[in-house]
């Protein structure tokens, strides 16, 4: 089995494959502060809802964007799994092009879904990861990663509600307003927050898909809030949850 691990600054999103199929994942909360053992511990419990152990698991995919906590996480894998975790990087073996200013600076998370983007739509594409951050990730239609965009994801936002302002209170966006014209405070941060986000998505992938003539790309969303802003993003095609942790088994098939 291979184990898939994506940590990202709010969450981490852990996926185990047999062969080429996605067996079982799970989401966690990102805790930079954890050590090997309680990492261990952590997965420990996860793979024991599924009847794994430690001894099922042969090798290991790590991308990350969270610099302080690589040391916890290498030292769970070579002292619990006894294999050494591949790392996400430019200078391996991707399938892509990056044509960047500075490849070495690009998010591993953004590699990753680029790989997978590609392998599965083959065609130009925007993919849009709805994460800590919103990131826009351009690949033209020769694979190549061409850039993108950043810009402050969802949970930023409503925390920045929270701490700047002294009345609005901190609301749960899971549920939708009614309408856009809120009625109320609540009502109307959540218009805000979904319809807001909904607009600056579509207004940047319009922007985006002007550097694209003559051809149009898909566009693509993934991470932990696409599926409950996409009903408000004319501009979003396909929702495809999984496309990090896809990625992170295509990386190991051309690497391992």
């Amino acid at each position: 089995m291979l184990l898939a691990i994506d940590t990202g600054n709010t969450h981490t999103v852990i996926g185990v494959f047999e062969a080429e199929k996605l067996q079982h994942q799970w989401r966690v909360q990102t805790d930079r502060d954890k050590t090997a053992d309680e990492l261990a511990s952590l997965f420990f419990d996860l793979f024991s809802l599924e009847k794994i152990t430690f001894d099922d698991i042969q090798s290991v995919i790590i991308a990350c964007v969270v610099p302080p906590i690589l040391p916890a996480f290498i030292s769970f894998c070579t002292k619990y799994i006894q294999s050494t975790p591949l790392m996400v990087n430019d200078a391996m073996n991707t399938g892509i092009t990056i044509l960047t200013d500075r490849p070495e600076e690009v998010g591993a998370d953004r590699i990753v879904n680029a790989v997978a983007g590609f392998e599965q739509y083959k065609s130009p594409l925007i993919i849009v990861d709805f994460g800590t951050a919103i990131t826009f990730d351009c690949v033209s239609a020769h694979g190549e990663y061409l850039g993108g965009a950043i810009a402050p994801g969802l949970a930023i936002s409503l925390d920045a509600l929270g701490l700047r302002t002294a009345k609005l209170p901190r609301v749960d966006i899971s549920t939708p307003p009614d309408k856009p014209i809120g009625t109320n405070t609540v009502s109307a941060i959540k218009s805000g927050i979904l319809y807001g986000y909904a607009g600056l998505v579509d207004g940047l992938v319009a922007r985006l898909r002007e550097e694209f003539k003559p051809t149009t790309p898909k566009v693509i969303a993934t991470g932990g809030m696409a599926e409950l802003i996409a009903p408000y993003a004319e501009s979003i095609e396909y929702v495809n949850p999984m496309l990090t942790l896809e990625g992170l088994r295509l990386l190991y098939e051309k690497n391992k």
